[in-house]
């Protein structure tokens, strides 16, 4: 099957074949987590379709927009390898009007948590993920467990503006010695790697644990031995649904998520547990 790179909406509807349509939304530098959110997407649907594009909404002003890797080629020859029928590469003067005034709120849950340390951030996730949305009409999109509050934004997003996509989420992809895969791994210097093995380690441990208590006070403590090398931003034991922290009363499932700086490079990660009754 041939690869279709689509610039903009008149490809998208040239490129479309009958049937189901999946998105897989990207801002490139595809790796393994990639991959595996395409081929979640090619078992539910008749055509694959992976935007690339780097969302300067997304970012803060002295964040890492600049220095994003941008890899485009090769994103395309892992798209080749995966099937994907459509590329999704837009300019972004292309995606935003320089007189552009109209954008989406995250509201409340989108100031808190990752928000709190990242203000604007989710409100650029949203404005380009309903773009990318009405731009692509797709019938279900796959997004990552890895970004666990922008994957309820996004569904929260999809509720409250009855929008008729299926969201489905998938499971994070870790490298071997547990470190979640991100693109921005590559920043990592070896001994930043070696730091950085304390997220997963202190997830991992705090999820051992029977009470929000227990779970908060086991993983801090890993990340306290992590050393000066690893500035911690937060640790948070949050609903899934609405990223509000949990009281020591909680039942059901929850997300531990954490953030922190290693070196120049700021890593977030997070798992999934479930907190029983007494």
């Amino acid at each position: 099957m041939e690869l279709i790179v689509a610039r903009g909406r008149e490809d998208l509807v040239k490129a479309r074949r009958a049937g189901t349509v999946a998105l897989v939304p990207t801002m490139g530098a595809l790796h393994e987590g990639h991959r595996s959110l395409i081929r979640q997407a090619r078992v539910r649907a008749d055509q694959v379709v992976v935007s690339i594009f780097v969302n300067p909404l997304q970012f803060g002003p002295n964040e890492d927009f600049s220095r994003y890797p941008r890899t485009f080629e090769s994103d395309l020859d892992v798209c080749r390898a995966e099937d994907v029928g459509v590329v999704f590469h837009p300019a972004a003067e292309d995606m935003y009007a320089p007189d552009r005034q109209v954008s989406v709120s995250a509201g409340e849950m989108g100031r808190i948590v990752e928000g709190a340390s990242r203000p604007g951030h989710f409100d650029g996730v949203l404005t380009v993920v309903l773009k990318l949305f009405n731009l692509v009409q797709p019938d279900l999109a796959v997004f990552g467990q890895k970004d666990a509050q922008q994957l309820a934004l996004i569904r929260r997003m999809v509720a409250d503006l009855d929008l008729p996509i299926e969201i489905l989420g998938a499971p994070t992809v870790r490298e071997p010695d547990g470190l979640a895969l991100s693109s921005r791994n590559r920043y990592l210097s070896g001994d930043d790697r070696r730091v950085a093995l304390a997220l997963s380690r202190a997830l991992r441990a705090g999820a051992a644990q029977l009470t929000p208590a227990e779970i908060r006070r086991t993983a801090r403590a890993v990340l306290d031995e992590a050393g000066p090398g690893l500035d911690l931003d937060y640790l948070a034991l949050v609903d899934p649904a609405t990223f509000t922290e949990v009281s020591e009363s909680f039942e059901g499932m929850a997300v531990l998520a954490v953030a922190a700086r290693v070196g120049s490079t700021r890593l977030i990660d997070n798992v999934t547990l479930t907190l029983n009754p007494a």
